[in-house]
């Protein structure tokens, strides 16, 4: 089992979302706890995100980094996939 630590950004932006979106992002959650690397949504991302992974919720992505020492991942952000890259 991972925990999964939520930057304040994210926090802030889990916090604002609808309910909805709130509901698909805790699935999200659970899913990231119990394996981060293998579900059909995750991808590992490259170039200037090396590292990173992001987990498709929808329209929106969260993006994540893995501590596999301390068992944790790390959510640095989550917003709609138009800007969730940038």
């Amino acid at each position: 089992m991972y925990d999964v630590v939520l930057s304040s950004k994210a926090r802030r932006f889990f916090e604002d979302a609808p309910g909805a979106l709130q509901r698909k992002l805790d699935r999200c959650f659970d899913a990231l706890k119990t394996n981060p690397r293998r579900h059909p949504n995750i991808k590992s991302l490259s170039g200037p995100l090396t590292g990173y992974y992001r987990f498709r919720t929808g329209n929106h992505r969260v993006l994540y980094q893995i501590d596999d020492e301390r068992r944790m991942v790390s959510v640095e952000r989550i917003a709609h996939r138009r800007e969730a890259y940038k």
